[in-house]
This record gives structure tokens, sequence and C-alpha cells, in this order.
């Protein structure tokens, strides 16, 4: 009888916890620079995110790769983020960039363009896969942006 119990108990304990859907992917933002030297640039971002289900998962970044002035200068690849559940959540993006690759664009206008505004165009583009009980999806990440560098 005991064992019927406990059986029961999580029986409705795993039909109440619902995965209704995948989380939902609100897109890149807060693409800056966090620290600039004359040796590096240290760019940030956030990938945001809501979990409607009652259950978490998991979300990888596989080789999201960083393109400065349209020129492939890194590659972000995170551990295994756990996704909590019910909320909203952010995964943060962080790369090093050696200076002297920055501005040693292969075009000469876009070098001279961005020695003198000191801003470059900052694209993150890969994808994100989201894992729970077997399930999985993966997300497009593509979002450029102008940010402006201080040194």
């Amino acid at each position: 009888m005991k064992k019927l119990i406990i059986l029961s108990t999580i029986c409705i304990a795993f039909v109440r916890c619902t995965v209704n859907e995948k989380p939902q992917f609100i897109g890149i933002e807060n693409i800056k620079v966090l620290e600039s030297t004359s040796k590096f640039v240290t760019f940030t971002a956030d990938a945001l995110f809501i979990n409607p289900n009652d259950i978490g998962g998991e979300l990888q970044t596989d080789d999201i790769k960083v393109f400065i002035n349209d020129n492939e200068m890194a590659s972000i690849s995170t551990e295994s983020f756990d996704v909590p559940a019910k909320k909203e959540f952010s995964i943060p993006l962080k790369t090093n960039i050696p200076t002297d690759s920055i501005f040693s664009n292969k075009s000469l206008g876009g070098l001279i363009g961005s020695l003198f505004s000191k801003k470059v165009k900052v694209q993150y583009k890969g994808d994100i896969k989201y894992k729970v009980l077997g399930f999985s999806y993966t997300y497009i990440i593509d979002k450029t942006e102008d940010v402006k560098i201080k040194f």
C-alpha cells in the first residue's frame, strides 16, 4: 500500500510539472565595452529569455562568433547554463579581443572610419541550444550594434 501511495505521489507531481513550450528568446541586449586597454577590448552582451514552464532545463552556447567591422574576431563558448523555472533570465556573453586586431580592418575605409568615430560595428552570430527531458531546441542568434570605444 505504501508503495502505491509513493508511486501515485510521484506520478501526480510529474504530471503537474508542465513543459508547455520552449523558453522564449527575447534577444541580445546591452552590447557594450566593459573595458578597453591598449592590449584588449572586452565586449559584453546579455542573451535574454523567459521560461514559462514549471521546470527548468539547460542552455548552452555553441561557438557564438563575434564580428567586429564585418571581420570574425572571436568565438564564445560557455559551460551549460541552468534555466530557472517560471522566470525571466539572461546569459552573459563576454569576450576579449586584441585591440590591434580590431583596427587592422582589411578595408582602409573601415579602419579610418573606426579610428575617427571610435565606434565599431559589433555582431554576435551563432546558436544557443536549450535541452530539457530529452527535448532540445536551437535559437539562432544574429544581432548587430554600433559600439563606442574609449581608450
